[in-house]
């Protein structure tokens, strides 16, 4: 769908196979829990999202999920037997997985039509190939991909004639996933003694609230609001869902987003573009059949372990407000520092610019004029990257960084990259040299050349940072390090200063600023500005100029593909 509004979320909900299931949570003990910090908010402000917080159960049959109902309180499991409801009433309940023999050898592939690191640049590569006549879905096996329409290309002859096509027509890095399978995981529940072998399962609490243990090398137990459900997925294994209204989710984002300690507007102002970011991202995961993720491909939500009332405060103070441009649900990015400068979507992922997401110096001092003086030139990095003062995060740690890679590491990361993605030149065997070929007026890395013994390679954007071990963010420039034959180690050169003639290029120094992604507010900023009084909607306007705080209300658009405005 190009467009989702709150009336066609609803119409969508109640069409979707589970939707009368999480419509039916906001008016029953879904609400008990959110009125822990405010009063119901109406099933309008407060709709029920649907989180994966086990996103691949199964991929070991040593997995294993305990939920247990909180002291004085029931589960209910419902599932079907025979085509028939049924339903189950314990204090326990395990989750398990056992090998499911195949009556015979089955085939299971996809056409991998592109590989990405974020989900913005998979969802612009959908839309070309969309626009080039080869219907596309997002998956998320690991990365994320973009494929070929399962349903369209349904048979193996089918699918081979369409790589074969593509890459003759210089697509060649479009290949053919396949696994011939023998078993699968099949998941079990065991409860009250007795064990059920049921490929979905609802769960629900008594008092709203079921306790989630996660078995493995790093047990993991966590209290979750709402109801959970046991489902397929894409992938062959399961996806443990949680129904939650969206009041009652932040509670689980906004202190692990940023961090109890921040200053209250800062809170208030991340409680805004949590909300307003998990309700403009519904779409990710419908190929599974739910909407978000519990990390940070998504945003980070632990339940209700770890909540914290300066939260819970904020989440009242801004009960159902989200940030708009032009009536729309604005694209709500944040990161945790972004080196001095914010940057523009372009810059970081492939699609169309958003006009309230472009660089932003972060200081209240006027340090640097980006409009007039655009940080596009080595030079300018440079000069920019020398002041580490005046700006609104440069206490932190990561404000400024230097993190030096070998060749062989380089190397090493690039040879990992292409094999993962079966590309043409998987083979090399060295790095030669590393330069920045092209860079954006907000300084970010925009394409890297990477020449090696089989050619050169091109890393463009944010998989830069996917790629290579030494950047974190791509606001950084590259000093190469230069050794001789008797040397242990190896030392940049200062600039200006050719190296010695016995000089060996040993690696390069990759030196920066910010950590992640850069676009939209910086939390360490947030605390700065905070700190000086400014409120949220202050805050707000600062790294996102021309939007607008509003109630989530029909009126509002929570998407609307930017490829077809």
């Amino acid at each position: 769908m190009a467009t989702l509004s709150l009336p066609r979320l609803q119409f969508w909900l109640l069409g979707n196979r589970r939707s009368r299931r999480w419509l039916g949570a906001v008016g029953g003990a879904a609400i008990a829990f959110t009125t822990a910090i405010a009063a119901p908010a109406s099933a309008a402000q407060n709709p029920v999202i649907q989180v994966g917080i086990v996103q691949r159960f199964g991929e070991s049959l040593q997995d294993r999920i305990t939920l247990e109902a909180l002291p004085g309180e029931q589960l209910t499991l419902s599932f079907a037997t025979q085509g028939q409801p049924q339903t189950v009433t314990t204090n326990r309940v395990v989750l398990g997985l056992a090998p499911e023999p195949l009556p015979e050898a089955t085939l299971g592939e996809r056409v991998v039509l592109s590989n990405h690191r974020s989900f913005e640049t998979a969802e612009y590569s959908a839309e070309q190939w969309r626009q080039r006549g080869i219907e596309p879905e997002i998956a998320q096996p690991g990365s994320w991909e973009v494929w070929a329409n399962r349903e369209t290309y349904n048979s193996p002859l089918v699918r081979r004639l369409l790589v074969q096509n593509l890459q003759a027509q210089g697509f060649t890095e479009v290949f053919l996933d396949s696994e011939v399978l023998g078993q699968v995981p099949k998941a079990y529940f065991e409860a009250n003694g007795y064990r059920y072998q049921r490929d979905t399962l609802d769960i629900r609490a008594s008092g709203g609230r079921v306790r989630v243990i996660q078995t493995g090398e790093t047990p993991v137990t966590r209290v979750y609001g709402g109801t959970l459900r046991v489902q397929p997925n894409t992938y062959g294994t399961y996806t443990l869902v949680n129904s939650v209204p969206i009041e009652t989710y932040l509670r689980g984002v906004v202190p692990h987003e940023i961090g109890p300690s921040a200053p209250v507007p800062a809170i208030q102002a991340q409680t805004v573009l949590a909300r307003t970011y998990a309700l403009r991202n519904l779409r990710r995961f419908a190929i599974d059949d739910y909407q978000l993720c519990a990390d940070t491909q998504c945003q980070v939500y632990r339940g209700l372990t770890g909540t914290a009332p300066v939260a819970d405060q904020a989440i009242q103070a801004t009960q159902g407000q989200v940030l708009t441009y032009e009536n729309e649900l604005v694209d709500a990015l944040y990161s945790s520092t972004t080196g001095g400068v914010t940057a523009a979507f372009s810059d970081v992922w492939d699609g169309p610019d958003r006009p309230y997401l472009r660089p932003v110096v972060d200081s209240v001092y006027g340090l640097w004029n980006i409009n007039q003086y655009p940080l596009n030139s080595e030079e300018s990095i440079r000069r920019f990257m020398a002041i580490d003062k005046g700006f609104n995060e440069d206490t932190w740690r990561l404000f400024r960084w230097r993190n030096e890679s070998t060749l062989a590491e380089i190397t090493q990361d690039l040879k990992g990259y292409l094999g993962r993605r079966q590309h043409p030149m998987a083979g090399l065997s060295q790095v030669k040299s590393v330069r920045v070929t092209e860079r954006a007026n907000s300084g970010r890395v925009q394409a890297i050349d990477i020449e090696t013994d089989l050619g050169v390679v091109q890393l463009k954007k944010d998989e830069i940072v996917r790629v290579l071990t030494a950047p974190r963010s791509l606001l950084f420039y590259v000093e190469p390090m230069y050794q001789t034959p008797a040397a242990v180690g190896t030392a940049p050169v200062p600039e200006g200063s050719p190296p010695a003639a016995s000089s060996q290029l040993a690696g390069y120094a990759f030196v920066g600023g910010g950590w992640g992604h850069g676009v939209g507010m910086s939390q360490t900023g947030s605390y700065r500005l905070g700190s000086l009084g400014w409120s949220y909607p202050r805050i707000l306007q600062f790294y996102y100029p021309g939007t607008t705080l509003q109630p989530i209300g029909e009126n509002l658009t929570f998407w609307r593909d930017p490829m077809q405005k």
